[in-house]
């Protein structure tokens, strides 16, 4: 009994070790005083082009109360950035997870934000402004990926393996896990979509292996899998058979005149037993060797970074994006060395109010749906009536004495057009 309480008391120690290890380095929900927080960047005020940050939840959400900061003005730049206590996560797991809503139907915008390091004038923060890490969901055309780009030594590298990234009208988390054994994971709504190594997924460092360049491939080295059969041979008049023959049943038209035409000849139609230039068939090569790989050898340039994933001076996080459409909303930021945290975060609020949030999306749409049908049959019924009293009033020109009177009953017919829809479709 004593040995099973001495298991169970090691068991619950180790567990409040690793709730008091475990620490949250920022977190905003933008709630009151957000403001006092974050500082909005002066970056491309001067030229007009800066744009305007909404706090706000949004034209539909699970729950009104629950608010972040939206891009509210198309065809702007726009910057925002926070700082928190100087980090490092040598040693440590770093997870770097946020929220994002594209209300406008994203075609072409970032949704991405940005962990800086060192000294970062916030009120100048922009898009020459050097980052750590930049990551989040990107939208262009055809390309929806989500990006994640390391800084090395001064140099941004972007991960190798595509990973897509949401493109509806809805709330979606997004996480980026970096572990010390240079392991990473991209989750999307608490789900790995991706993951793998710093050294494979991302050309940080040379290869640790390269093809040895003073090996060539032997000369006598068969790599053709198929060969041509040597027994083959061409069947006997094989070349003899024409590609095109007469058209079967064709026969000289009766109105032909060989005199004004020439003579007749009957049209030619493909001949089924035609195959083209003979060749001997394939056979299995019984002297093929495979495919020739050059031999790896270890890279004289290679040299391991054991800290290839710690970046020591992290102390801001920030959006800094433009937008042809505005709309974007960013909400629930962490930087953390908790895993479990971020996964409980994203449940607490995007996971609570994700249902209601969809069933309010569905509602705008629905109303959004009939408005353009109303719009619509208003257009046509404009058309269809306007048509119909163009005829009557040119009808009735003969009857009027000038074609100043007749002008003003046109106008008038088609005025009144306009009040009739205008009463029908504002009941």
């Amino acid at each position: 009994m004593a040995k099973l309480n001495s298991k169970f008391i090691s068991m619950i120690l180790f567990t409040l070790v690793v709730i008091v290890s475990a620490e949250v380095i920022f977190e905003e929900r933008f709630d009151d005083g957000w403001e006092n927080r974050w500082v909005k960047s002066d970056w491309k005020k001067d030229s007009n082009t800066a744009g305007e940050w909404k706090h706000t939840g949004g034209n539909w959400s699970g729950d009104a109360n629950d608010k972040g900061i939206q891009t509210s003005e198309d065809n702007r730049f726009y910057a925002i950035s926070a700082e928190f206590p100087e980090f490092s996560n040598k040693d440590k797991t770093l997870v770097f997870q946020f929220s994002v809503k594209h209300e406008q139907k994203l075609d072409c915008g970032g949704g991405y934000m940005k962990l800086l390091s060192g000294d970062v004038d916030q009120k100048f923060f922009g898009g020459d402004t050097p980052y750590s890490i930049m990551f989040g969901p990107d939208i262009c055309g055809e390309t929806k990926n989500v990006h994640a780009i390391l800084t090395y030594n001064g140099t941004n590298h972007l991960i190798k393996k595509k990973v897509s990234c949401e493109t509806d009208q809805l709330t979606h988390v997004y996480t980026f896990i970096l572990r010390p054994d240079a392991t990473y994971s991209i989750l999307i709504d608490n789900v790995e979509k991706q993951s793998g190594s710093l050294y494979s997924d991302w050309d940080l460092l040379p290869p640790k292996k390269i093809k040895d360049p003073s090996v060539q491939k032997p000369e006598d080295w068969d790599d053709k899998k198929y060969i041509p059969d040597p027994e083959d041979t061409k069947p006997e008049g094989y070349d003899d058979i024409p590609k095109d023959i007469p058209e079967p049943g064709a026969t000289k038209p009766d109105e032909w005149d060989e005199e004004e035409y020439g003579e007749w000849t009957a049209p030619t139609i493909p001949n089924p037993e035609y195959k083209g230039k003979w060749k001997p068939k394939k056979i299995k090569n019984p002297n093929y060797k495979g495919k020739w790989k050059a031999p790896m050898i270890d890279n004289p340039e290679f040299k391991d970074d054991p800290e290839l994933y710690v970046f020591p001076k992290l102390r801001y996080v920030g959006v800094e994006l433009w937008q042809v459409k505005s709309g974007s909303l960013f909400d629930n930021v962490l930087v953390s060395d908790d895993i479990e945290y971020a996964k409980k975060l994203a449940e607490e609020t995007w996971g609570k109010h994700k249902d209601a949030e969809k069933a309010a999306f569905d509602e705008v749409e629905k109303k959004r749906e009939e408005e353009n049908q109303k719009i619509m049959t208003m257009k046509e019924m404009t058309r269809t009536r306007t048509r119909s009293l163009r005829k009557l009033s040119k009808s009735m020109r003969p009857m009027m004495s000038s074609k100043q009177k007749w002008w003003k009953l046109k106008k008038s017919l088609e005025s009144h057009t306009l009040i009739y829809l205008f009463v029908t479709f504002s009941q």
